[in-house]
């Protein structure tokens, strides 16, 4: 009697369907970019910057957010302050209430009370800071909690305005490398809006963290994207996300194809002028939550 062997059956696990969400940013046009000064290691005042280049690459970025359904608030581009471009570091924003910045460096304060009175015009519940913050640089929302960057720009203090503002628990994540100074070079949210006990889409970067932080991120995201440090180096983690669509540098190849299994729709935008100044995709996009219906 003859048998006849049969190959055992393969489940293959197949991406989520990822549903876009709509979303309003604030950014600001490279009109005065530079590199005059240094206060980051991406920084070279020694390498020329190409002004109309970095506006041409800016442009393709907005206009891909309109593309997509989005809504873009443009600040008014300050001279003097060639980094006010990187619009996440002016403040953080959540159901209507702004907490404005209060950079680090010289070079930087004069933008703060310009994002200030920007979020006072548009009609913002506007908090001013007492703590050294650089808003959604460090300050990232993940569902219903604040994760905050600590290690090179925003003071450890500022979470306790976070907490006192926001009444929303505060996660402290310890920054080691300074190549990553700010939060949302070394980690994206991909999920900008979930529902209440749904995972939150998250990617990061290791060992940009201390082990201390490395053991949060593991235990309250499982199952989040590990970005080698060769796509995290050209800021490949410096991303947007709407849920489904994922604005991204086209030389993070890596985590473009993570983010293909993943169900995610990456889409390639060269910000390699802006770079220079030590930002990128996420550096130059404020989000601008309104207060809930």
């Amino acid at each position: 009697m003859s048998t006849q062997e049969t190959a055992p059956s393969t489940t293959v696990a197949l991406a989520p369907e990822r549903v876009a969400q709509h979303r309003r940013y604030l950014m600001c046009r490279p009109d005065h970019f530079t590199v005059d000064y240094t206060i980051n290691p991406w920084m070279d005042p020694a390498k020329p910057t190409d002004t109309a280049k970095a506006v041409a690459q800016w442009q393709k970025l907005y206009d891909l957010y309109l593309q997509l359904g989005h809504e873009v608030e443009l600040i008014e581009p300050l001279a003097g302050y060639p980094d006010m471009v990187y619009t996440a570091n002016g403040g953080f924003l959540i159901d209507g209430i702004a907490y404005g910045p209060k950079f680090r460096f010289v070079e930087r304060q004069g933008e703060g009370p310009a994002f200030i009175d920007w979020f006072r015009a548009q009609g913002y519940d506007t908090r001013e800071p007492r703590e050294t913050n650089e808003g959604e640089g460090d300050f990232l929302l993940a569902g219903d909690v604040i994760l905050a960057g600590v290690g090179f720009r925003s003071s450890d203090a500022s979470q306790d305005e976070l907490r006192e503002i926001f009444g929303r628990e505060v996660v402290s994540l310890t920054l080691i490398d300074p190549r990553f100074y700010h939060l949302d070079t070394a980690l994206a949210i991909l999920d900008p809006v979930v529902e209440p006990g749904a995972e939150v889409g998250v990617a990061y970067l290791p060992h940009a963290f201390d082990e201390r932080s490395q053991a949060i991120l593991a235990e309250r995201f499982p199952n989040a994207i590990l970005v080698s440090d060769e796509d995290g180096a050209v800021f490949g983690l410096n991303s947007a996300s709407d849920g489904r669509n994922v604005m991204i540098s086209p030389r993070a190849t890596g985590f473009e194809k993570q983010l293909r299994e993943r169900g995610y729709v990456p889409h390639l935008v060269d910000l390699s002028e802006l770079l220079l100044g030590g930002g990128g995709i996420k550096c130059c996009t404020l989000e601008l939550r309104g207060a809930q219906a």
